[in-house]
């Protein structure tokens, strides 16, 4: 199933596509500002200031140590060293993913604060206890095995460490339109109602802090999306989520839409703490 997935996400000559999209946007590749390229690197629901507004509430503080756990061409990783001061890991299944975050990270001069590396959530490779906090962004619903990645997430995080968790989780309605961002057909999305995630987390030892669901604002979001996308021609090579989906994108606002208006997702923030160990 890893196989499927990595498939999905593994863009043809990705780091290249994305190199020429700038230059023809006119950014300047030797100083990219993290904002000029959120875009491509910002593809979650509520994009950077939903980010933002969610590491706030964990705390992050300077020089804390943070797993970026699917971290994707690396957007939030960079954004933690940038505007928290982390020192951020950035892991990802796909390894063409890990080397486009590489080449933007040299962009944009954050790589003394970043280092990516390909791999499984897992199986990570490295040793217990030694995260400050732990990054889950629109990962776990292509994690068929949850308990196995939250057992992961535990066991690398510190005492009193942080699971930051920004999810879309399943809804009411049974129906989900495809193609989403994380599954282009039903055979690799994993998606599982908050409920289930919650007593996984539980039963692991983590603690909830903070629980919020953010569907409503996540369908504000999308709508404006929707309508941004309906104004603008789609052309792949452009700078944004067609270099990093191709042709499928052009169909994410749309369906992401219809999928939450729906309720056949949910979009849901949590921050847990590792309370004891097991």
């Amino acid at each position: 199933m890893e196989s499927q997935i990595k498939d999905h996400y593994n863009s043809d000559n990705l780091t290249e596509n994305i190199k020429n999209a700038l230059i023809r946007a006119g950014k300047d590749l030797s100083f990219l500002d993290p904002k000029d390229i959120s875009i491509i690197d910002q593809l979650h629901v509520g994009g950077a200031p939903a980010s933002i507004k969610l590491l706030k509430k964990a705390g992050l503080g300077a020089d804390e140590f943070v797993l970026d756990a699917g971290c994707g061409i690396g957007g939030s990783s960079r954004l933690m060293a940038q505007l928290f001061n982390c020192r951020v890991t950035g892991v990802d299944l796909a390894q063409k993913f890990i080397e486009a975050a590489g080449f933007l990270t040299q962009c944009t001069g954050l790589e003394n604060k970043t280092r990516f590396k390909q791999g499984s959530i897992l199986e990570l490779d490295f040793a217990d206890n030694i995260f400050d906090a732990v990054l889950c962004q629109h990962v776990l619903m292509n994690i068929e095995d949850k308990r196995a990645a939250v057992k992961e997430f535990f066991r690398v995080l510190k005492p009193g460490g942080k699971l930051i968790l920004h999810e879309v989780t399943k809804g009411s309605d049974e129906k989900i339109e495809f193609p989403v961002p994380w599954a282009s057909q039903s055979s690799i999305s994993f998606l599982q109602p908050w409920d289930t995630l919650a007593e996984i987390l539980e039963t692991r030892g983590f603690k909830t802090l903070i629980y919020s669901d953010e569907s409503d604002a996540a369908l504000s979001w999308q709508e404006m999306a929707k309508k941004a996308a309906q104004k603008r021609v789609f052309n792949i090579r452009d700078l944004g989520p067609g270099l990093v989906f191709g042709d499928n994108a052009q169909f994410f606002p749309e369906n992401m839409y219809n999928n939450l208006k729906n309720n056949a997702v949910c979009l849901i923030e949590s921050i847990q703490e590792k309370s004891y160990t097991i």
